[in-house]
């Protein structure tokens, strides 16, 4: 099937449907069972979907697991009430005491706290590398090293890795590697056919799509998934039907809100291209974006997700700006259907493999799907305050 046939089918199987358009809503803790054959029968068969307890699943849950193993390829996806719960889940399936593991330096801040204030507690070792390694990550790899993990694009400047590069690499090592897959969301970026062994989202961001549920996934390769599928139960990992209902709601317009988002950034980013206030612009499709050039060959398309670097300014300047925007409202999400605005200063503090090359404030924006002439012009307006306050700086 074409991706967007696939986006209106996926997770649809009859047996979850009923003979009606949408799976159900299946609420449960307790099942039942009609005989100690069946409930035996149940409690040995964890490779299949079927009714066992309430946290392994229920009809809802299954339903939406299929759904992203048809959209993003491997043999199984586990579910987690957060996407950070979905990352810290996936590593401590596979990392045990005396382990070493590589992240990438552009890592989503909560990802790295866990490894530097928790990780460490258990004995686990973090090296944090430059995301534009590429081949030069095997200097890296020692002999307890576990898993290396990805984000590509960083979700703040952007950087896009290499990851068949560094996937090919890790597998020679014996390596397991993961990958943050929310901004190619399941759609743009096809992690399985990279190398990727665990591809984690942020289900919050682009697959729920209306900013009004926490859950996040990890798709297994078959190599993979049978533990994590059972490590994740047995750290007590499960999600509310009613959550996966939306987000398999979500499901079947991700085609098209991708697009417009796209369309939308794309006009955004090539406005902001002509401004004097900017200095550089971090989008995956512009040239200008580190790791451009893996960005043309591995990704299907972008998304309203993007950052730019000011040339000038200071933070009472930037708060001005940030705090005179109409459309665009300030948040530490993305994804959803609205605009979203962030100034980030102190980047250099947020780098430890890396050195950050710019002086000035970074604004990263999520742009939706809003008319894109009401946000330039909201930008437009920032812009005349931002200029105001430096003025009288």
């Amino acid at each position: 099937m074409k991706q967007d046939t696939k986006i209106i089918n996926a997770g649809r199987k009859s047996k979850w449907t009923q003979g009606v358009v949408n799976p159900s809503v299946q609420r449960a803790s307790t099942v039942v069972f009609e005989s100690t054959t069946a409930m035996k029968h149940a409690a040995g068969n964890k490779t299949n979907q079927v009714l066992f307890y309430g946290r392994r699943g229920t009809t809802t849950s299954f339903a939406f697991s299929d759904a992203m193993v048809e959209l993003e390829g491997g043999a199984g996806c586990a579910l987690y009430p957060s996407g950070t719960a979905a990352i810290t889940n996936a590593i401590l399936s596979f990392v045990k005491s005396g382990d070493h593991i590589l992240m990438v330096d552009t890592a989503y801040e909560p990802t790295r706290d866990f490894c530097d204030k928790l990780l460490t507690n258990y004995g686990v070792e973090t090296t944090y590398y430059d995301p534009l390694i590429g081949a030069g990550i095997e200097a890296l790899i020692k002999e307890n090293t576990s898993i290396i993990f990805l984000e590509s694009p960083g979700s703040i400047t952007m950087e896009v890795q290499d990851v068949p590069t560094i996937a090919k690499i890790a597998h020679q090592h014996d390596c397991i590697v993961m990958l943050d897959n929310t901004w190619g969301a399941g759609v743009n970026f096809q992690p399985f056919d990279y190398g990727v062994d665990i591809s984690v989202q942020a289900a919050t961001k682009y697959i729920v799509g209306h900013s009004d549920v926490m859950l996040g996934t990890a798709t297994a390769t078959e190599k993979y998934w049978p533990q994590l599928r059972e490590h994740s139960y047995t750290l007590g990992q499960c999600t509310s039907p009613d959550d996966l209902y939306l987000a398999l709601r979500g499901i079947r317009t991700l085609g098209v809100r991708l697009n417009q988002h796209e369309k939308n950034a794309l006009k955004v980013a090539n406005w902001l291209k002509t401004r004097p206030e900017v200095e550089t612009i971090l989008h995956p499709a512009f040239d200008s974006c580190p790791g451009h050039e893996f960005f043309q060959r591995d990704f299907n398309g972008s998304n309203g997700l993007f950052s730019f670097v000011l040339n000038c300014g200071n933070q009472k300047a930037l708060n001005a700006l940030l705090d005179s925007m109409e459309h665009f409202k300030m948040g530490y999400s993305w994804g959803g259907f609205e605009s979203l605005i962030l100034g980030i200063t102190g980047l250099k503090n947020m780098r430890t493999a890396t050195q950050w090359p710019y002086e000035n404030p970074l604004i990263r924006l999520h742009i939706g799907l809003e008319d894109v002439d009401d946000l330039i012009a909201d930008l437009e307006q920032g812009f005349e305050k931002f200029h105001q306050v430096l003025a009288t700086s």
